[in-house]
């Protein structure tokens, strides 16, 4: 009989963190990507595919040619995106765009997304780039210590937190960037993008998409 609640708080708690592997529609989250198709984005599908449950760009066969970005159809301002990601091949280097627009289809690089960037790949973890517009990592965590907050060829937990002028991340729980825009002529409004970037045999893997508009 004294083992009834004790069985009891294992059954809650393994509910609680399988519940917490994807994100809850009851908890305000809308699940961005199914597993099965990709209903509601636009991009490259050349590049990107579906694998066991999981959006995968590039391919560890054959190089990247150039920076690809499957985004989302619908526009986002204020919002808190869930998604986990794992990285595979030497060198991968790949991101999550937020408020972002695509290049114009006549521009050198119609491929291209214009907008912040949530980072990832070695060097570059956890950091908030400007993606060609500024040019630039715009915030992030010290250098010695980003390789240190991610799980290497295994799945890792991005969140991202976009409210007014303000855009925090975390990985893994640790938080990287907490950075206010001062430029009052950048948009705050834009698509969503998962990046595979372009260079040796690699691939970018995303999985447990959802979002919460604020």
């Amino acid at each position: 009989m004294r083992l009834v609640p004790a069985l009891s708080c294992i059954v809650l708690l393994t509910g609680s963190l399988l519940a917490a592997d994807k994100p809850a529609e009851d908890e305000g989250f809308t699940v961005l990507f199914d597993g099965k198709s990709v209903a509601g984005w636009q991009g490259n599908l050349d590049v990107f595919r579906i694998e066991d449950g999981a959006i995968v760009g590039g391919s560890l066969k054959e190089r990247v040619p150039r920076n690809e970005f499957l985004c989302t159809q619908k526009e986002y301002a204020d919002f808190e995106l869930r998604l986990k990601f794992k990285l595979r091949g030497k060198g991968a280097n790949a991101g999550v765009q937020l408020r972002s627009r695509r290049a114009a289809k006549d521009s050198p690089h119609p491929n291209e997304m214009i907008g912040y960037q949530a980072d990832l790949g070695e060097g570059w973890w956890g950091c908030l780039y400007d993606e060609s517009r500024r040019r630039k990592v715009l915030a992030g965590p010290p250098k010695e210590e980003r390789s240190k907050i991610v799980r290497p060829d295994d799945w890792n937990d991005y969140v991202i937190r976009c409210q007014g002028r303000r855009i925090q991340l975390w990985i893994n729980g640790h938080p990287t960037v907490d950075y206010t825009e001062p430029d009052a002529q950048i948009p705050q409004k834009g698509l969503i993008g998962l990046q595979i970037h372009g260079g040796p045999p690699t691939e970018a893997w995303y999985k447990d998409i959802g979002i919460k508009e604020l």
